[in-house]
């Protein structure tokens, strides 16, 4: 198995054979918690009107994202963690576009499978692509608006590739990097609402979840499901 490691949206472009995309802060650490809290699938769009007129079509239940870090009118929630903790979605079509990780999804057109990217679902992730054994995984962190690297997405990209080659490394003092570098900044200040303090710590708990979230293309849509071993 060959591993190669990516950044932005250049690389989510370019990627081949299997693909994760990673997106910490906030995107598919929220995807994951949906999932944990009942939705049955979260289709992915790279912009809000897509996203908007997926529901006034009736293909989706609830809509959540983000534009600069804020919940878009029309939106049911944002692009939080935190927030979606607190929602019901049993059985709910969950629509969701970012600035980053669904952009990242909807670029990866070279890929032959997809996996949503997060420290929440590594262990998972991890145990789903080994089982599938390809010959080719491309890693591609998406940063900030895809355009800019991020400590989050670098360092879960480099703990994804050292699982996949076998090695085992310390998830805690991956954490402990993030914690330590500028991204967490904004989810402490006061004057950004939009970010919740709660979110840093929901984003950061390592393999908390057993289930990976593999996307399939499904009538033109991508679509994203629990994945379990």
């Amino acid at each position: 198995m060959e591993v190669r490691l990516g950044s932005l949206l250049r690389d989510a472009q370019e990627a081949q054979g299997t693909a994760i995309i990673i997106d910490v802060f906030r995107a598919f650490t929220t995807a994951a918690i949906a999932f944990d809290r009942g939705a049955e699938r979260i289709i992915l769009v790279a912009e809000v009107e897509e996203a908007l007129s997926l529901k006034r079509r009736g293909v989706g239940d609830i809509l959540m994202g983000e534009v600069a870090g804020a919940k878009p009118d029309g939106f049911d929630f944002g692009n939080s963690p935190h927030e979606i903790s607190q929602a019901d979605l049993s059985g709910k079509t969950v629509v969701q576009s970012t600035r980053a990780g669904t952009v990242g999804v909807a670029a990866a057109t070279e890929a032959q499978r997809i996996y949503l990217g997060s420290l929440v679902v590594a262990q998972a992730t991890v145990n789903a692509i080994r089982e599938e054994n390809p010959d080719l995984v491309s890693i591609v962190a998406m940063g900030d608006q895809a355009e800019i690297r991020n400590d989050e997405d670098e360092q879960c990209g480099l703990f994804l590739r050292n699982m996949l080659e076998g090695r085992q490394p310390d998830g805690f003092a991956v954490a402990r990097l993030i914690m330590e570098g500028g991204a967490t900044r904004k989810f402490f200040d006061g004057n950004q609402p939009q970010y919740h303090p709660e979110d840093v710590d929901l984003a950061l708990d390592v393999s908390r979840y057993n289930f990976a979230m593999k996307v399939t293309r499904e009538q033109g849509m991508l679509v994203a499901r629990k994945h379990e071993i």
